[in-house]
């Protein structure tokens, strides 16, 4: 086990170099955030789905944009709103009077990166088009269905303090996600470079730096890090105390409507490799399944009536968790 570890590190380290290149190029952009930024890109090398969340002008559409602009992939933004129609995401059938027959005419859900801008704002039926596709990589357009090409990644964004016009994710299609990750306000010393940046005669550019295939074999790589048992059981502890708190010795039972889902526990496993992926490692340590638990688990977790009138909150739960299961 030694030996196959130590050549995936050496394979690793080639590869994380590119990784380090991205991180270098969307730094020319955006300013500070360099943690989520490696928590972007750990769902990205995991081949999951991010939820960005946070209040407007907090360069969430930015941070989705320039990722995409340091990867030579195919690139789509949707801006939801309250009219979009589910055939606007995924394609419809438009008649061809030359032909007499009706051609397919696929939606901007067909590209490498989707960038899913104010989610919320669009109704139920338009949210279902774009999480199906999510999950099922694939999208049905008449009586024939279309595979849609890996990479597949879905950034999406959304407002959390307007509620006039908006439609909340539902709860079990939001488990989709593989994170949900919080933008917060910028430190003041970050906010004056920010209006060095963007206040100037022209803008910074993210230019691309790796390929759709260099990514595709990142993925691979990510998912050979290897895991020790004790480390699976220490994830299925973690996921299971949000549903059997009073099993692990956690006294927040009361707080918890429903626990996260085995999707939960597959995302943290990814998760985890990813970090170790990023510090070169081949293999995970206790830390890795730490540093992104909450932004796995966040909106898995579904509040009971008394958590939201002690304005309890999913990160809090999660950290007492992590600060109550016992570490292998």
């Amino acid at each position: 086990m030694k030996e196959k570890i130590k050549r995936l590190e050496e394979k690793i380290e080639v590869y994380r170099e590119k990784i380090l290149e991205i991180k270098t190029e969307v730094g020319k952009v955006i300013v500070g955030n360099e943690v989520l930024i490696d928590k972007f890109l750990a769902v990205l090398l995991s081949g999951g789905h991010v939820l960005l969340e946070g209040v407007p002008g907090l360069a969430k559409t930015l941070l989705g944009k320039t990722l995409a602009s340091s990867m030579s992939l195919s690139f789509s933004r949707i801006q939801f709103t309250p009219d979009l129609l589910p055939a606007d995401i995924t394609g419809t059938l438009i008649f061809d009077p030359k032909g007499m027959n009706f051609v397919v005419k696929k939606g901007p859900i067909f590209a490498n990166f989707v960038l899913a801008d104010e989610v919320n704002r669009a109704p139920a039926k338009v949210q279902s088009a774009l999480l199906e596709a999510m999950q099922e990589l694939q999208v049905t357009i008449g009586d024939k269905t279309y595979k849609i090409q890996k990479p597949f990644f879905v950034v999406a964004t959304q407002n959390p303090i307007e509620q006039e016009g908006t439609y909340p994710l539902p709860e079990a299609q939001i488990d989709r996600f593989m994170a949900k990750l919080l933008v917060d306000y910028p430190e003041k010393h970050e906010e004056i470079e920010i209006l060095k940046r963007m206040g100037g005669v022209s803008e910074p550019e993210a230019r691309p730096v790796i390929s759709k295939e260099e990514i595709l074999l990142t993925q691979k790589m990510v998912r050979e890090v290897h895991i020790d048992d004790r480390l699976l059981k220490y994830i299925t502890d973690i996921v299971d105390a949000t549903r059997r708190p009073e099993k692990y010795g956690v006294k927040i039972k009361e707080y918890i409507m429903y626990g996260a889902s085995p999707r939960g526990s597959l995302y943290l496993t990814l998760a985890a490799k990813a970090r170790a992926f990023f510090d070169g490692r081949g293999y995970v340590v206790p830390d890795d399944i730490k540093w992104m638990a909450r932004d796995v688990l966040r909106h898995r977790i579904i509040l009971s009536y008394e958590a939201e009138a002690e304005e309890v909150t999913q990160d809090q739960l999660i950290a007492t968790i992590l600060s109550t299961v016992k570490i292998p």
